[in-house]
């Protein structure tokens, strides 16, 4: 795949998290849109050369908690794991991350 900095921003990997309302305790649904509009910039820093995050409600329980997507085509958490590889990347490292950079901006909302 060669280096990710030059990767066309349709050829990353497209993250979406949903996240649950419970996160947020019993009156998280009250307050989950709030949230995921709060965190927005601060995800906006876990976004890299090979991947694109978007945090989101989880309002239709339907729909996956992660989704991964590159050019429009959904992938399985392994197969996006292997195309991350092939970019010198770990989607591991990634979650990691994502779930850290979470879990402080909830303690933060919520006051903690």
């Amino acid at each position: 795949m060669g280096n990710a900095a030059l990767l066309p921003e349709e050829m990353k990997l497209n993250v979406i998290c949903r996240l649950e309302p419970g996160c947020l305790g019993p009156k998280g649904a009250s307050k989950i849109d709030d949230f995921c509009q709060y965190i927005e910039q601060d995800m906006l820093a876990l976004n890299s050369d090979s991947v694109t995050l978007n945090v989101v409600p989880r309002n239709d329980k339907s729909l996956p908690e992660i989704q991964f997507t590159v050019m429009g085509k959904m992938m399985s958490r392994s197969q996006a794991a292997k195309y991350l590889e092939r970019l010198d990347q770990s989607l591991d490292d990634f979650e990691a991350l994502f779930e850290g950079q979470l879990e402080t901006l909830i303690d933060k909302y919520m006051g903690y």
